[in-house]
């Protein structure tokens, strides 16, 4: 009946569900100071109960943190390659490299490319896809591609290059470049015969234009897929740190692009909750059964994960690859376009709560998807996304300015020992902070000769601006995103600035 209903009133159901995040969140906020006059009790155990859930968030991402870089740490270690060798069948694999790219600086672009030439698996097993977009000056577009064609068409098996035009029904954004440029290399690369390549032995890779490999990262996860028997239902993901130029950061984007590394890393142990994200892998077999990415949509990461998770029933799973992935963070000219700019990544990676509504709906629509699985699956999303721009604001101002709402509370029982077992949580909590301290320190690239010690030696002291950073780069960017979804204020794709 529920079914029946949602697809006749398929439209409606649909912008209710875009509705929601933001009424959620806003409602959430709102609550402890409305409340605190009306149930004030309730307010002050709304608080414990997100103080502790809090606190525990804190404890397990620092647990899975600190197992993420272990694992890394061994994985640096082991000999991929060698071990890759035991397979009859390892030289049949071939990577599709897709790496979309817009207005990127030339230095940029090279250094990518030179990271993928660099790996440990021979060149020949490696195709590259530079996807560009027409709407770039052609001069400008012909200038790289002329550059990186000399330099790096002798290191791959293929360097393709894809100029992808916008057509009605795409959307501005990474999936509709990636989708037309998949299509452009099967066409040309897949198939049987001569130099063709058989699809049951590609491996697609998404990868933003300003990343950089570990010179393992592939033998890594060309052995991960020859030894899955599961191999067409999987993901491959890596951590994801913002560190290629972290030591050019003011100290307020330093410090939220650091906490984001060590978030990508806190995630990779989760498989029960894993997707997939900026750079990631797949094979061709899934990625054409489900038929690519969708051109229609902004987020592609998520979206594809939970497109192939309904087209398979349930059976798609995401698993680590536990080396680093170095990216650049967002910077500009100058320090105030440097804040814009990282804002604005952030809003667009808020706006992934839009793809909510097609997760929610085809969890009613979708039959044959096991009933725990799923539902766990949506109520991470669900979780993740809904609270992004509250938590600041419960964790952050508490019940304390609520309290001068409603003086008579603070003169209760509760209302006296909640702030003080609050404080005693956060307190503690900060030991976990630590620990994640110690572990972005061991990832993060040694200074270099340009930052004086002085300056290095000061950078435990900028997490002083924690307060500051969560509430511009956190809270305010989500809130933003959450409300331009329930009015319909669409987000456009915005392009991160590189310089």
């Amino acid at each position: 009946m529920l079914r029946r209903f949602i697809l006749a009133h398929e439209k409606g159901f649909h912008r209710f569900l875009e509705i929601l995040p933001g009424f959620f969140s806003w409602n959430l906020i709102l609550f402890p100071y409305w409340g605190i006059l009306v149930f004030p009790v309730v307010v002050a155990y709304f608080v414990l109960l997100f103080d502790i859930y809090w606190f525990f968030q804190s404890l397990i991402i620092a647990v899975t943190a600190s197992v993420s870089h272990l694992r890394i740490q061994a994985a640096k270690r082991f000999d991929w390659l060698g071990e890759l060798k035991s397979f009859p069948d390892w030289k049949k694999v071939q990577h599709f490299i897709v790496v979309p790219t817009y207005k990127e600086p030339i230095h940029i672009l090279e250094r990518t490319l030179k990271a993928i030439a660099n790996q440990d698996l021979p060149g020949d097993q490696i195709n590259v896809i530079l996807a560009m977009e027409a709407k770039e000056d052609p001069v400008a577009r012909e200038k790289k591609v002329a550059y990186l064609t000399r330099k790096f068409k002798d290191k791959f098996r293929n360097l393709l290059i894809t100029v992808h035009t916008l057509v009605p029904g795409e959307v501005v954004g990474k999936a509709a470049n990636e989708r037309y440029a998949i299509l452009a290399a099967s066409k040309k690369l897949v198939g049987k015969g001569g130099r063709r390549i058989d699809p049951k032995y590609i491996v697609v890779t998404s990868c933003d234009a300003d990343h950089t490999f570990h010179p393992k990262h592939f033998s890594y996860l060309t052995y991960k897929f020859l030894d899955d028997p599961n191999r067409y239902y999987k993901f491959w993901q890596s951590a994801v740190m913002f560190y290629q130029n972290i030591w050019k950061l003011p100290a307020l984007t330093r410090v939220v692009n650091s906490f984001s590394s060590i978030w990508n890393l806190s995630q990779l142990p989760r498989r029960d909750r894993l997707v997939n994200a900026q750079n990631y892998s797949l094979s061709f077999s899934l990625l054409s059964e489900v038929g690519y990415w969708d051109a229609d949509v902004i987020p592609e990461d998520y979206h594809i994960f939970f497109k192939c998770f309904y087209k398979t029933r349930g059976k798609v799973e995401v698993e680590a690859i536990y080396l680093p992935l170095f990216a650049d963070a967002p910077e500009s000219e100058t320090f105030w376009a440097t804040l814009k700019n990282q804002y604005f990544q952030y809003q667009r990676w808020a706006w992934g709560v839009s793809d909510d509504p097609y997760v929610i709906k085809n969890y009613f629509l979708t039959p044959g998807v096991p009933f725990l699985l799923k539902t766990y699956r949506v109520l991470s999303l669900v979780r993740e996304h809904f609270l992004w721009p509250v938590n600041w604001f419960i964790i952050t101002l508490g019940i304390s300015i609520p309290v001068l709402l409603n003086p008579e509370f603070s003169r209760t029982v509760i209302g006296y020992t909640l702030p003080g077992i609050s404080s005693i949580m956060l307190t503690v909590a900060l030991s976990f902070l630590i620990v994640m301290l110690l572990i972005e320190a061991q990832h993060r690239p040694p200074r270099p000769d340009y930052v004086p010690r002085w300056r290095a030696a000061l950078l435990p002291v900028e997490y002083l601006l924690m307060p500051i950073v969560g509430l511009v780069f956190g809270a305010l960017p989500g809130l933003d995103a959450h409300t331009r979804l329930m009015l319909g204020k669409y987000l456009e794709y915005r392009v991160t600035e590189k310089v």
